[in-house]
């Protein structure tokens, strides 16, 4: 009975104690009216905490306080959204106090917004908003069950008349079909420049740029197999000359012609748009790569039919690349091969890494420039 009585004592005082303490939530990131970034952490027990930041060359080391909390201020950054990893010990992760997150295949990351004006043509606005539609198919071509994203400008209306040109956007490598719209902004984008009176209503095809998905399970290094790299690039354009335009067309209220047929894209996506519109001039003559990759410099190789005579039913050829872009010397070598044939183009280099940022200024510049 004794032993009874001392039990019953020592869990009512147990549940007298005080309740454990909570930490407080985090904000992380948090962005100061100078254009500063505070990103925040809690690891009491980690050794070595950073935040490697889109754009920055080096990851930020970040401090630790009394309370457990690691710490680090960017310096004052350009107006932009901004992919980010949290490093602790070595490991890669998302922000815990930040619930915006970057889509990627093989690396996704936190989000952060660091807001500008209204002028900026990736900042949501007053503009008339169009929509963006998400498709799913079976692809004959890969074999597999795919999907598209399909943006239709403000006032499209499917039970009326009016036909629009169409740009066909791709993504670079390890990002999936949804990258120009939940990184890139690029629905924002045409709303802001078509409002403005600076780009002509026009759908966008954002289609997903893997011919062979297995390119993925190869990561980066994908690109030292050219067999593996060069059906990449096939197959993804057979997909997307035999199974998504033709669904477009016979969907969507469109104009049927290579004057009115755009394509464009970043990275990987850039050399689809270089391999698929130079090869095939009867179905686009508009033509824009952005920091093109994975192409060889056997440029006469890779676009056998390409000369002067060949291309001057192109409307335009565009040609972009940050200078700080690890692919910037093949650009360079492949717009003094075009000149070399004398090929009209457009040399376009921007400051910059191979980063969203570069990406989103290249759509606005060259999505101005389209069908007039």
């Amino acid at each position: 009975m004794k032993r009874t009585c001392f039990v019953l004592v020592i869990l009512y005082t147990g549940c007298l104690a005080a309740p454990a303490q909570t930490p407080p939530p985090l904000v992380s990131p948090e962005v100061h009216a100078d254009r500063t970034a505070t990103f925040r952490f809690r690891a009491p027990n980690d050794k070595e905490v950073a935040v490697s930041v889109e754009g920055m060359a080096k990851p930020l080391p970040m401090q630790k306080d009394d309370q457990g909390v690691w710490s680090v201020t960017t310096e004052p950054l350009a107006p932009d959204y901004y992919g980010y990893t949290i490093i602790a010990d070595g490991v890669g992760m998302f922000d815990p106090s930040n619930h915006v997150i970057k889509p990627n295949f093989l690396g996704r990351s936190s989000e952060l917004h660091v807001p500008g004006p209204a002028s900026l043509s990736w900042e949501i606005g007053a503009a008339p908003h169009g929509e963006i539609h998400h498709h799913f198919y079976k692809s004959g071509v890969v074999g597999d069950d795919r999907d598209f994203f399909l943006y239709t400008p403000p006032g499209y209306d499917a039970r009326a008349k009016q036909t629009y040109p169409v740009l066909y956007l791709l993504h670079g490598f390890s990002d999936d079909a949804s990258a120009w719209s939940a990184v890139g902004r690029a629905n924002v984008i045409l709303d802001n420049l078509i409002a403005q009176g600076k780009a002509k209503p026009m759908l966008v095809v954002m289609p997903l740029g893997y011919g062979a998905p297995e390119v993925l399970k190869a990561g980066f290094g994908a690109f030292r197999d050219r067999s593996l790299t060069d059906r990449n690039f096939d197959k993804f354009r057979e997909a997307l000359l035999t199974e998504v335009i033709p669904r477009v067309e016979v969907e969507y209220l469109v104009i049927k012609d290579r004057n009115s047929r755009a394509i464009a894209g970043l990275s990987m996506g850039g050399s689809e748009s270089l391999l698929t519109g130079l090869n095939t001039l009867d179905k686009f003559g508009w033509i824009g790569a952005f920091s093109s990759g994975g192409i060889t410099e056997e440029f006469d190789k890779e676009f056998p039919a390409v000369d002067s005579k060949a291309t001057e039913q192109l409307h335009l050829l565009w040609v972009a690349c940050g200078t700080e872009d690890r692919l910037i010397d093949i650009n360079r070598k492949f717009r003094a091969w075009l000149a070399s044939k004398n090929i009209k183009h457009a040399d376009v280099e921007t400051p910059g890494m191979h980063t969203w940022m570069v990406w989103r200024r290249n759509l606005t510049e060259f999505s101005s420039l389209l069908f007039r």
